[in-house]
């Protein structure tokens, strides 16, 4: 019997299929605790009435200014500046742990959902922007880069996925995303420019583009040919996210699944928990509302319903 309307990701070496009706509400179940966070916070805490900085607030604080500790060093960060927050050691012992396992769960669950939107798009290049001294201060760079990248995402049909980084002795903030530039959405034009890597200590060739030379400063575009170079530049920017806890920056329009039935023949066996999804052919017919699209590929998939 087909399977009607599956939610459909890649991971990178298979397509999966989410059959709806092994979930019916469209997510997994969350788990509650007995207790909500607040009235566990109060039962646990003492704090004046008028105290600046709830336990969690000043969880987020601490776990922040701490991004650049390994894990132990982390860990007594946050019980030195949350000791003073709750009636004991223990209590500040368990409270930590708690919040620390959350974190865990939302960068899984945040890589995760970076992989699916990465594996179902087309990528053409990684691309890294920072800017001159004479153009911007750091928060006009960061606004107006936001501003043109969503502009050139909704006019020029650009995506990105990228994320924010502090880089090297200077601390200078910069940009690294991986793009993908429609034929006829590139503005400016790409020119060779020779400069010295302070990284590697030698001279480099860069490709840059005018009109980001010319509005922001320093650019750098790295063309994508192979799936290969697709996965080295996403560990490159997880690899900030884990550094720093930058949340990942994304363009409009990024899906995560495609909505398809699945013939009988093209589902191959059953995959996960108590096997509720199925692995399907890499060469799966992509069929919508029991019109035959196409077997699956870039031009299929983009005419196929989306969601996330």
């Amino acid at each position: 019997m087909p399977c009607i309307d599956a939610k459909v990701y890649s991971d990178g070496h298979h397509y999966i299929a989410i059959p709806k009706e092994n979930f019916p509400s469209g997510q997994r179940k969350r788990k509650h605790p007995k207790r909500s966070e607040d009235d566990q916070t109060k039962s646990n805490t003492q704090q004046p009435e008028n105290a600046a900085l709830t336990p969690k607030e000043k969880f987020e604080k601490a776990y922040a200014d701490s991004a650049g500790l390994k894990k132990a060093e982390r860990k007594t960060y946050l019980e030195t500046e949350l000791k003073d927050a709750f009636n004991s050691q223990a209590e500040a012992a368990d409270f930590i742990e708690e919040n620390l396992q959350r974190k865990q769960r939302n960068e899984i669950t945040r890589k995760i959902r970076l992989y699916r939107k990465l594996n179902l798009q087309t990528w053409n290049y990684f691309c890294t922007f920072t800017y001159d001294d004479k153009l911007h201060t750091e928060e006009s760079f960061k606004k107006k880069l936001k501003n043109t990248l969503s502009h050139l995402s909704s006019r020029k049909g650009w995506k990105y996925i990228g994320v924010w980084e502090r880089g090297g002795k200077t601390e200078r903030l910069h940009f690294h995303c991986i793009c993908f530039i429609p034929d006829n959405g590139l503005i400016g034009e790409f020119i060779e420019i020779k400069d010295y890597n302070t990284k590697t200590h030698k001279m480099q060739i860069t490709m840059q583009n005018t009109h980001f030379l010319k509005h922001f400063g320093r650019n750098d575009f790295e063309s994508i040919a192979h799936q290969a170079e697709v996965e080295q530049s996403i560990r490159y920017i997880i690899k900030y996210i884990e550094k720093s806890g930058e949340r990942i920056v994304y363009s409009r329009g990024l899906y995560a699944y495609i909505i398809t039935d699945i013939l009988d023949e093209e589902m191959l066996c059953p995959y996960g928990v108590d096997d509720r999804k199925i692995i399907i052919a890499d060469n799966f017919t992509c069929i919508d509302n029991g019109e035959i699209i196409g077997t699956v590929c870039p031009e299929v998939i983009s005419k196929m319903r989306k969601s996330n």
